[in-house]
């Protein structure tokens, strides 16, 4: 532990002209004590490591020195590529991993360049979660993380779709990627011993994960985000498993797509006829149930008339009677 501390140290006075005992102390999570010792114990060491006293001082690395400590382990490596999404790199616990790559990567580059870091992260966020919901990171990611990284197999206990909440279902799997997902983290794997059994689990539904010591052989023509794209579309086509016939305004074709699923509503729009007299277009769409198309297409107002399932039609019947009770002259 203090080898890796004192090398990160090295690695941030490589990076900067000279740094506060409060800073490295803030940097390197230890006390400005300890950074003392450790400052002290680097000077032993060969390291010439300078202090300059008073306000204004600091710690700095003299005489141009460069550590040839600057090669990245694979997991470091790994973890670079994924800087640009902290919060999800601090959710599978690699932020260490991912600050000494960084640190090593700044002391590899000229002077010149070694504010690339800062000046990138002034520049680009990601925010993954949708809006007006509060994240909440599963306790079991950084082990199914590490599973992932080693490929390792793991037993988990999750608990299924609403159907099957009476018993939770136990299965091995060779865990092959992490997605993140509007602020939800789900895990795509195979099932051990089925080579073709390539399945889709939210993590946060695993009530107990063991992870093995077995290493499983992964399939390197394995496409994750091509995999996700395809399971993505086939459950949200799961979903839809009503149809309403809906004739639409100009303005209310325009706005379709932004209020019921996008892919379904461009499809059902291609498949349309042409407007009739009233430059109005009819569409049959499919939806989740009438209850999720009531909600959905409220929105649209009076640029949408629901011509069927007649009870879906009796309901907007019945909230434009209430509307108008309200609002009429």
């Amino acid at each position: 532990m203090r080898a890796a501390r004192l090398i990160k140290m090295v690695l941030l006075l490589q990076s900067r002209p000279s740094m506060t005992a409060a800073e490295l102390a803030r940097e390197l999570e230890v006390s400005e004590r300890t950074v003392t010792r450790d400052a002290q114990a680097l000077s032993e060491a060969g390291v010439p490591v300078y202090a300059d006293r008073g306000r204004a001082g600091g710690y700095r690395l003299i005489g141009g020195y460069r550590t040839r400590l600057t090669g990245l382990a694979r997991g470091e490596a790994e973890a670079l590529f994924l800087s640009g999404v902290p919060g999800a790199l601090r959710e599978m616990g690699l932020q260490d991993a991912a600050s000494a790559a960084r640190l090593k990567v700044s002391a590899a580059l000229l002077p010149s360049l070694s504010d690339a870091s800062r000046t990138a992260a002034q520049r680009f966020h990601l925010d993954a979660p949708n809006w007006f919901k509060e994240p909440k990171t599963p306790e079991l990611l950084p082990a199914v993380a590490d599973a992932v990284w080693d490929d390792r197999r793991i037993t988990a206990r999750y608990r299924g779709r609403e159907a099957e909440r009476s018993q939770d279902v136990v299965r091995e799997l060779e865990p092959y990627g992490l997605v993140l997902k509007a602020g939800v983290w789900y895990l795509c794997a195979r099932v051990a011993g089925q080579s073709d059994s390539y399945r889709v689990y939210r993590i946060d539904r695993f009530a107990v994960v063991t992870v093995g010591e077995e290493r499983f052989d992964r399939d390197e023509e394995f496409d994750l985000p091509g995999f996700w794209d395809e399971r993505a579309e086939q459950f949200a086509r799961s979903l839809l498993r009503a149809e309403v016939v809906v004739r639409l305004s100009g303005d209310g074709v325009r706005r379709l797509p932004y209020t019921v699923d996008p892919l379904s509503a461009r499809e059902a729009l291609a498949a349309a006829g042409a407007p009739d007299g009233e430059g109005r277009v009819t569409v049959t769409l499919p939806v989740e149930s009438e209850e999720v198309a009531h909600t959905q297409l409220a929105a649209l107002g009076p640029e949408a008339e629901v011509l069927a399932p007649e009870s879906l039609r009796a309901r907007f019947a019945g909230d434009a009677a209430r509307l108008a009770a309200l609002y009429g002259t």
